[in-house]
């Protein structure tokens, strides 16, 4: 249930990727006007974070789930009604608006459910979340063959509706015990709280790193695998999946192995691998390796950060049980916010081998384990 609500995103963002130039036909306009419905759909999406976390704190996760799925359900059903780009535009950010409600409250459903193996229920939303990304695509040029466009909002609007059912007939768990006696914390008093935890901007610094790394992928790897490594886009279709696969059994392997090891060793340990990965990545784009040893390197890498990017919101996650939801706006914001740097620094160190990508993920990493010994280290021992 978790996973299917959280993977809303994903879907929304990558199923209408194949409708883009048929939009664009059909408001009679240009495609990069079109394309700037992404741009808006993160922005959105981020300030939708940014006010319903605290809230999610305040008024409770089940109902801030079910408003955030009733408001993107009507959003994708506006969508596929939208009679010009305009329309389209708003509808958009409203859709990631109120989609970032019923996501915000997944993270502290999992922290409530698992408690001090929170990365390994992390894990597990993730693994499913993941077939998201994959298949989404191929739905959405499924049911273009089929239908046309504003089918794919159709699908969203229903699927939306299916998961409200759900919230209903699904047993969730209670919301967290609060005292009666307690004052209440005021919107801003929640972030105050989050942010006035003790050492916790090294840990935030790590998640939204972890996060780069993984945004630095997504952007860098078209031009990666088909301009420097000369692949096909049928075979960057393949390899991609290939390494979508490298992240779930990832996150299969720390499931495994975080309630054996704990989630601070986890991230140790997936931090100094991935660092490992990233300057050899590094080294033999300098040496010119052959791509398919290069490629093995990038899978390995992308697969120990998403180790450490899981193990890494776990641990902030476990340091609050009534501020999950303004813990979980403040990592979102700022992974986003974050992630959308990564396409401008690429480009603007472009080249012609693969350089300039493994230089920024070998810094990324370095930042990352910087994080973990300033956050977690010896003289802060009450983790």
């Amino acid at each position: 249930m978790l996973a299917a609500v959280i993977a809303i995103s994903p879907l929304a963002i990558d199923m209408y990727l194949p409708a883009m130039s048929n939009i664009a036909a059909a408001f009679q306009t240009e495609l990069p006007l079109v394309q700037q419905s992404m741009s808006v759909y993160l922005a959105g999406y981020a300030a939708g974070m940014l006010l319903f976390g605290p809230l999610a704190d305040k008024l409770g996760r089940r109902v801030m789930m079910r408003v955030g799925l009733t408001g993107f359900m009507l959003a994708s059903a506006a969508l596929a009604m939208a009679p010009d780009i305009g329309s389209f535009l708003v509808a958009r950010a409203v859709q990631a608006f109120f989609g970032s409600a019923a996501t915000v409250v997944v993270p502290g459903y999992v922290r409530q459910l698992y408690g001090q193996e929170t990365a390994k229920g992390m894990s597990y939303v993730s693994l499913i979340m993941m077939l998201a990304p994959l298949i989404a695509p191929t739905l959405g040029s499924g049911i273009m063959h089929l239908w046309h466009w504003q089918g794919i909002f159709v699908l969203l609007t229903v699927y939306a509706a299916i998961l409200i059912s759900m919230s209903w007939l699904v047993r969730m768990p209670a919301e967290p015990h609060r005292d009666p006696n307690q004052a209440p914390v005021s919107f801003f008093g929640r972030y105050k709280r989050v942010f006035g935890r003790e050492h916790i901007g090294p840990k935030i610094g790590a998640s939204m790193l972890t996060s780069f790394a993984f945004f630095t992928y997504l952007t860098g790897a078209p031009m990666l695998y088909m301009e420097v490594f000369g692949l096909s886009s049928s075979t960057f279709a393949i390899i991609f999946g290939c390494n979508v696969g490298a992240l779930m059994l990832a996150n299969l392997i720390n499931t495994r192995l975080v309630s054996r090891l704990g989630s601070k060793c986890i991230l140790k340990l997936a931090s100094m691998l991935a660092c490992s990965l990233a300057i050899l990545l590094l080294f033999s784009a300098w040496q010119s390796w052959h791509i398919w040893l290069q490629m093995i390197l990038v899978a390995s890498l992308i697969g120990a950060g998403a180790v450490a990017s899981v193990n890494a919101d776990a641990l902030i996650l476990m340091q609050f049980s009534e501020e999950t939801g303004t813990a979980t706006a403040v990592m979102s914001t700022l992974k986003f916010g974050g992630g959308a740097l990564a396409g401008p620094i690429l480009a603007a160190f472009h080249s012609t081998n693969a350089m300039p990508f493994a230089a920024m993920m070998m810094t990324t990493q370095l930042l990352v384990l910087s994080c973990y010994f300033l956050g977690y280290s010896k003289h802060n021992p009450a983790r």
